[in-house]
C-alpha cells in the first residue's frame, strides 16, 4: 500500500510540473499576442507630410505608430531608448549626396540598419485654390525650390521663392496664405488640405532619395543583399587601395566609397562603403575579415535587403 501512495504522490509531482511547464508557455503566447495588439512605434524625421514618413509608409505600412521626431538626432534617441522599436532616417540623395548628419551618427549608435527605402524625389505644386495665375509667393524647403529652379522659372517667373525648414512647413503656411503655393510631397497636399496644381515639376526626374531602416537588429540572407560599414586607413601611401584589395580579392562589388572627416585634427578620415551581399556570405565573410586585419578601424552598419528601385 506504501508503494502505491509513493507511485501515486510521484506520479501527481510529475503532472503538476507539466501542468507549470504548460501554463508557462501559455503565459508566453498570451504575452506575444498581447504585444502584437500593440503598434509598432517607428521614429522618423518629422514633421509629418514629408518624404520620410512617405518612407516609412512605404516599408512599414500604415498600422503603426508614426513618431515625427525634430532632428535626426531626436529619431537616433528615440529609438536606442526604446521609445520606438524602428528608426527611419535620410542617407543620401542622388543629386545632393549623402545626409552628413546621419553619417556621423551611425559611427557611435549601436542601432544596425536592417532595411533601405529608396524614394523618386516628386516634387509637386500645391496651394489651397486651383489658381497658378494667382500665385505670388511660393514655399518650400531650400532643396526642392533648387531641384524645381528650371520650372518655376518657365512658370512662375515672378513668384517670391521663400525657403523654409521643411516642405511640410511650407504646405502648412501655403495653406493659411492667399496667393501662396507649396511644393512638396503629394502627402503633403493630402495632410494639410491643397489642391495640385501641377504635378513632377522637379527639373531632375531620376532623382532619388535613400532612406535607412535602424533597429535593434540586422536582417537575415535575402538573396539580394547589400552591406554597409565604415572603416579608416593608416596615413602611408597605398593604405586605402590595401583596405579596398580584399574586397576585389574574394569577388566582392563594391558600390559605393565616401570619405568624411574624422574631426581629429590630424587629417584623418572615415571611409564608408557598401558591398554588396550579406556578411554571412561566405566570399563577404572572408574580405570583411581580411579587412579588419587591415584597418586601425572597422564598423559593420549592418546587412539588409537591397532596395527594389
Amino acid at each position: 500500500m506504501a508503494d502505491d501512495i509513493d507511485k501515486l504522490r510521484a506520479g501527481i509531482d510529475t503532472l503538476d510540473a507539466e501542468l507549470l511547464a504548460l501554463l508557462r508557455m501559455f503565459g508566453e503566447i498570451v504575452s506575444g499576442c498581447r504585444s502584437l495588439e500593440q503598434p509598432l512605434a517607428i521614429a522618423y524625421l518629422g514633421p509629418a507630410g514629408t518624404f520620410s514618413e512617405m518612407a516609412l509608409g512605404r516599408h512599414f505600412g500604415a498600422a503603426v505608430e508614426a513618431l515625427p521626431c525634430a532632428s535626426i538626432d531626436e529619431v537616433f534617441r528615440r529609438c536606442e531608448s526604446g521609445a520606438a522599436q524602428f528608426a527611419v532616417v535620410p542617407a543620401e540623395n542622388s543629386t545632393e549626396g549623402a545626409i552628413g548628419r546621419t553619417l556621423d551618427l551611425l559611427l557611435a549608435t549601436p542601432l544596425k540598419i536592417c532595411a533601405e527605402v529608396v524614394l523618386r524625389v516628386q516634387q509637386n505644386l500645391m496651394a489651397k485654390r486651383a489658381n497658378l495665375k494667382a500665385i505670388r509667393k511660393v514655399y518650400s524647403h531650400s532643396q526642392s525650390l533648387a531641384q524645381c529652379h528650371d520650372w518655376l522659372s518657365q512658370h512662375l517667373p515672378g513668384a517670391q521663392r521663400v525657403p523654409l525648414a521643411s516642405n511640410a512647413e511650407a504646405a502648412r503656411v501655403a495653406a493659411k496664405e492667399a496667393g501662396a503655393a507649396a511644393i512638396g510631397p503629394e502627402i503633403a497636399a493630402a495632410r494639410y488640405g491643397l489642391k495640385l496644381l501641377a504635378r513632377s515639376i522637379e527639373d531632375d526626374p531620376k532623382n532619388r532619395t535613400r532612406f535607412l531602416v535602424l533597429g535593434a537588429r540586422d536582417a537575415g540572407p535575402s538573396g539580394k543583399d547589400r552591406t554597409s560599414l565604415v572603416m579608416t586607413a593608416h596615413n602611408r601611401p597605398g593604405a586605402v587601395h590595401d583596405l579596398i584589395a580584399p574586397l576585389a580579392a574574394h569577388g566582392v562589388s563594391m558600390t559605393r566609397l565616401e570619405s568624411r572627416p574624422a574631426r581629429t585634427g590630424q587629417w584623418e578620415y572615415y571611409f564608408y562603403v557598401d558591398i554588396e551581399g550579406h556578411r554571412d556570405d561566405p566570399k563577404v565573410a572572408k574580405a570583411l575579415a581580411e579587412l579588419g586585419d587591415k584597418a586601425p578601424f572597422v564598423k559593420i552598419f549592418g546587412s539588409y535587403p537591397a532596395a527594389v528601385l
